[in-house]
């Protein structure tokens, strides 16, 4: 069964300006990242399983299968509250951006979450100079979410949340906030012009992008179930209530 997915565009415009970021405008937000896995369903009801993202304790994009098997789908953006009015974005400054997941279904599950991180210029194309290890998170400890470091990449990072999610519950924050690293402002090119001496940031028009994308899957036979729907091998405790890579 096809994999349904809906993207996040980038929020924040950033501007060159030596250790400021100016003129950051949220804008032309599009969804965040919200998926729901279902190419394992034996043994389950479509009807009973959902999932959101919550954005610092708000909803901002879910999916849920209702009674009569009808998909409802809440799109929202991240970043959107990031900066107030008027406010520029301050390399170094640490931002609140909390990411949680809530069981909006009515059936246990077992959930994980992709955050992908990126800069684009300003046609969309992923901008190759700037490192996305410049925008950092700040992760919790101690929370029940386990980082799968085989697969993270420089762009994105993979966790899992180790109990089992029962409905209606919400899980504690992957993170706790964002910040871009003063070191920004040295990727800087140096351009000279018979005498004169120009400094082209390398951030100049770019925007940077966090996505994020859930999955759940039920917790019964959920060994099979993780397999076949996210490719991955788990272990799990007797009672089906606990993974652990």
């Amino acid at each position: 069964m096809k994999k349904k997915s809906f993207f996040l565009k980038p929020a924040l415009l950033l501007a060159a300006s030596g250790l400021l970021l100016l003129g950051s405008t949220v804008g032309s937000a599009r969804a965040a990242l919200t998926y729901y896995s279902d190419s394992y369903n034996a043994q389950m009801s479509l009807s009973s399983i959902g999932v959101t993202l919550l954005e610092n304790g708000e909803a901002v994009s879910k999916q849920d299968y209702k009674d009569n098997g009808v998909v409802s789908v809440g799109k929202g953006a991240l970043l959107t509250d990031l900066l107030g009015e008027k406010e520029n974005l301050i390399p170094g400054k640490k931002y609140n951006e909390s990411l949680s997941v809530q069981n909006s279904g009515n059936i246990d599950t077992f959930v994980r979450v992709i955050v992908t991180k990126s800069w684009l210029n300003a046609d969309g194309t992923t901008n190759q100079e700037l490192s996305p290890s410049l925008i950092e998170l700040q992760l919790t400890s101690g929370s029940g979410w386990q980082e799968d470091t085989t697969a993270a990449t420089p762009e994105r990072q993979v966790f899992y949340y180790q109990p089992l999610l029962a409905a209606g519950d919400k899980t504690p924050n992957i993170m706790d906030t964002i910040r871009i690293d003063n070191s920004i402002a040295d990727e800087v090119n140096v351009i000279r012009e018979g005498n004169t001496i120009k400094y082209e940031y390398k951030y100049d028009g770019c925007t940077f992008s966090l996505e994020a994308e859930v999955n759940a899957v039920q917790t019964h036979n959920a060994k099979d179930a993780i397999k076949s729907a996210w490719g991955v091998d788990v272990n799990v405790n007797a009672d089906e209530t606990r993974i652990s890579l």
